[in-house]
């Protein structure tokens, strides 16, 4: 038998098919459509485009491991976090999802720490302050701009559950996704009756909430017809994207991080119990493990800036030849900075007027030191994320490298360096697609624990340690790279207000 995990990705559906010892059988991507940007900040898709990928992926998926759909035990989904997807009463799509990196709704997150009696109480509620990152501010974005839209939404839900209703016909979101909405007691690990009701947010309009491991429904006859898999198949909770990567990297236990570069890029460490940031700079959010937190801070614009680079300045260009072009630059690229503010910032600055670029440039620097000091800005905002959780009091003694900046030994060692830290890669890097699979095999039964399969199931196959001569020259370069955006933030008001 095998077990499928499904990852609703923003550039595209990932779907891997894994075996009783989670080894994987096959694996299969269907691209999304591009992201639609109207304006600067404003990020769409459409949610059809998802389910279109979603079942292409898993048909894919077992025709390429020459797989049956009857001999699926389990699915486990994982998807983006944070969009916003409204239903109306006969379930269609009523709008494109506002997604992850959609920055407009400042006003709303104003109007809810208002309206609650500031941040503090927001935390005390959510255990998070409200960014315009999560799901809330831009349900208030709709309910405030698009207010016959919003009248006719009957169910909101985020994009990996939008995956399950047309797979189960069920509305169900699970504790880790939930977490990023803004409507969470993550404490509780419960939907708030009190952020809904001082917001005026209809509770109905809420699915119902499993814990990641949870049966939430069975594939039913349309769903199998149209993708291959048997009617009756379970569909566990599964995991918000960086909570299910994180099971798919072993981030179970205290000590071990994540370093997730994608689009975004994420720093992830586990918790046993809720611990804060008192000024909000990292989320605290319940993880896929029943009972566990984990605390993450958020680069927005990561991977996202040498995609953007490779579109705009290098058209057609392989991200290999562009990171190897990258090392033949000096470290700190003759004194070039990059702020990887494309689409605001979450952590540290939680703004999202927030805006990038080059710092330092001269006529001396030449493409290779332009390329250089986007991956090194990136990474010196991880490092942001890094210090401020190892700041809360969490020991971090090995991080672990996913996500596609992961494939670059060029810049797995440059992380290692700034981070200061030994960085390890695994034997298989598919990340929230295997732990998506992962939490399908623990949730009908197969390990007895997400622990068990963690342990049964990752492995590290490879690490690279920091180099002492690097690790004090990027030191430098932090101290400088950490005053830019202090210095800068007045300027990127100003900006906004010409957009």
């Amino acid at each position: 038998m095998y077990w499928l995990g499904l990852d609703i990705g923003t550039g595209g559906s990932r779907a891997l098919l894994v075996d009783a010892q989670g080894r994987v059988k096959a694996g299969f991507t269907a691209p999304h459509e591009d992201m639609k940007m109207e304006r600067a900040l404003w990020a769409e898709q459409r949610p059809e485009n998802w389910w279109d990928a979603a079942q292409a992926a898993i048909q894919g998926v077992l025709k390429e491991a020459g797989v049956p759909g009857d001999q699926v035990s389990a699915v486990g989904l994982s998807g983006q976090m944070h969009g916003l997807v409204l239903l109306d009463d006969a379930n269609h799509v009523i709008r494109p999802a506002l997604i992850w990196c959609d920055q407009r709704s400042q006003s709303q997150v104003d109007f809810i720490h208002k309206t609650l009696g500031g941040r503090d109480s927001c935390v005390a509620h959510t255990a998070n302050p409200m960014i315009t990152g999560f799901t809330l501010p831009k349900l208030l974005w709709v309910r405030d701009n698009e207010p016959a839209n919003y009248e006719r939404a009957r169910k909101i839900l985020l994009p990996k559950d939008y995956i399950r209703f047309q797979l189960t016909g069920e509305h169900a979101t699970e504790v880790s996704d939930a977490s990023g909405t803004g409507l969470l007691d993550v404490v509780m690990r419960r939907w708030s009756k009190e952020m809904a009701e001082r917001l005026k947010i209809d509770s109905a309009l809420l699915p119902k909430l499993y814990e990641s491991v949870d049966v939430t429904g069975t594939i039913t006859k349309a769903a199998a017809k149209a993708t291959g898999l048997k009617a009756g198949t379970p569909v566990v909770g599964g995991g918000g994207d960086q909570a299910a990567s994180a099971i798919g990297n072993g981030i179970v236990r205290p000590g071990i991080a994540s370093d997730t570069l994608g689009t975004s890029g994420v720093v992830f460490a586990y918790l046993d119990k809720p611990q804060y940031d008192p000024k909000g700079r990292v989320h605290t959010f319940c993880h896929a493990v029943k009972g566990k937190w984990h605390v993450m801070g958020v680069t927005q614009g990561a991977g996202l800036s040498l995609q953007w680079f490779r579109n705009q300045l290098a058209p057609g260009a392989d991200y290999n030849a562009l990171t190897a072009e990258a090392a033949t630059a000096p470290p700190l690229s003759h004194g070039l900075f990059w702020l990887p503010y494309l689409m605001g910032e979450r952590t540290p600055h939680l703004d999202a007027y927030a805006r990038g670029g080059w710092m330092g440039i001269t006529a001396k620097h030449t493409r290779a030191d332009l390329i250089r000091a986007i991956l090194e800005g990136v990474s010196f905002s991880q490092k942001d994320c890094l210090h401020l959780i190892e700041g809360m009091g969490v020991e971090i003694q090995n991080v672990r490298l996913s996500g596609g900046g992961a494939n670059s030994p060029f810049w797995r060692q440059m992380l290692a360096d700034i981070f200061g830290i030994r960085c390890a890669t695994l034997a298989n890097k598919e990340g929230s697609a295997l732990g998506a699979a992962l939490l399908a095999m623990t949730g009908s039964g197969a390990f007895s624990t997400v622990e068990e399969a963690c342990d049964a199931c990752v492995k590290e196959v490879d690490h690279v340690n920091p180099q002492p001569h690097e690790v004090n020259l990027y030191q430098r370069g932090y101290e400088v790279y950490s005053v830019l955006y202090p210095s800068l933030k007045p300027i990127g008001g100003l900006i906004h207000n010409l957009t």
